[in-house]
């Protein structure tokens, strides 16, 4: 079974952002737009939007993550023996009813028990 994790900025990175950001919006206003026209609009929010996801990581507890992972729980050991348990009833099963020979049971066997427990 699988976990999900959230990754986001600290907030010392999310502080400079947030600074860079409205810097950002500032030149955008006072600037970009008056010479640029459309381009200095989105330039404005673009550099808005920087800003209010690095103030939304410095301002909240969860933020907003940059990317998100799944990671992999671990096997507990009770998981680890019942592998084990239900291996082993498994081909002796498969032996029982003559799909295996005793030949092939006893290398199977052999294999699992070889297994780090």
């Amino acid at each position: 079974m699988s976990k999900r994790g959230r990754v986001k900025p600290n907030k010392s990175i999310s502080i400079i952002g947030m600074v860079a950001g409205a810097d950002m919006t500032y030149i955008g206003i006072t600037q970009a737009i008056p010479d640029t026209g459309a381009f200095g609009v989105v330039w404005t929010l673009v550099a808005i939007g920087i800003g209010v996801a690095n103030a939304i990581n410095v301002f909240s507890k969860n933020g907003a993550a940059s990317f998100q992972i799944d990671v992999e729980d671990n096997e507990s050991d009770e998981g680890k023996y019942k592998n084990f348990d239900e291996k082993l009833r498994k081909i002796k099963g498969l032996k029982e009813y003559g799909i295996i020979s005793e030949e092939e049971y006893e290398a199977k066997r052999k294999e699992i028990l070889s297994e780090k427990w």
